[in-house]
């Protein structure tokens, strides 16, 4: 495996806490976590627990209602919002379940999208991307729109993406959520291994005990905290 990249996190005492009318609904409360650079965990816990709120905090999609977040020592939260904002799409990547993937755009052009946005120019995007999608094996399909590939490659395409830009934290929710079971474990064992070449800190949020079991460590959201879970 490359030398680590990824991003040391420290969280501390997280709360977040949604305002509905007149009533405040607590969906984290107390959450402790440390991940060392290049840690790859999974989280999991039932629809409604609070897993994937976590997960855009992480992101910077969402902010805490009270608590820490620090990357590399720094808190995360006490920066600007351009400097939060230019730390999102230089240094975090995002799979969904939901690959989101421009049905206007080719393979090659969805995955080089976050390098055209940092300022790469077209030549060195192009060229990256094209690298990162031989990497999930879709190097043949580079000129292929979306709507021409099948759900798996286009999920490859979304980690592609994801991967382009080398991010110290890659976050991924459901990621194999919307595949069947043959192609989940096909994209999973991409994702796995490209991980670890890439040496990305990790957090994939899923409601399936089996998939989190493929993960060195993993973690169950029970009443808003987290918990470490043991094997049985």
């Amino acid at each position: 495996m490359s030398e680590s990249r990824g991003i040391h996190i420290q969280v501390h005492d997280l709360e977040r806490t949604y305002i509905k009318g007149q009533a405040a609904i607590q969906v984290l409360r107390g959450v402790d976590l440390e991940l060392a650079a290049g840690d790859t965990i999974a989280i999991v816990g039932p629809s409604g627990s609070g897993k994937s709120t976590l997960l855009q905090i992480l992101g910077t999609l969402d902010r805490p209602s009270a608590g820490q977040v620090t990357f590399d020592g720094a808190d995360l939260f006490r920066r600007p919002k351009h400097e939060i904002d230019r730390l999102r799409n230089r240094n975090i990547g995002f799979v969904f379940q939901f690959h989101h993937l421009l049905p206007e755009q080719t393979a090659q052009g969805n995955v080089a999208l976050p390098m055209l946005i940092s300022g790469t120019p077209r030549p060195q995007a192009w060229a990256r991307a094209a690298v990162v999608l031989e990497e999930v094996g879709l190097g043949a399909r580079l000129r292929h729109l979306p709507g021409e590939l099948s759900g798996g490659e286009q999920q490859r395409v979304a980690i592609a993406r994801a991967l382009v830009m080398q991010p110290g934290l890659l976050l991924a929710d459901e990621p194999t959520g919307n595949l069947d079971p043959k192609t989940a474990d096909r994209v999973l064992d991409r994702f796995l291994a490209l991980n670890a070449s890439h040496g990305s800190t990790t957090v994939v949020v899923t409601h399936s005990r089996e998939l989190a079991l493929r993960f060195p460590r993993q973690l169950a959201v029970v009443d808003g905290r987290l918990e470490e879970v043991t094997a049985t």
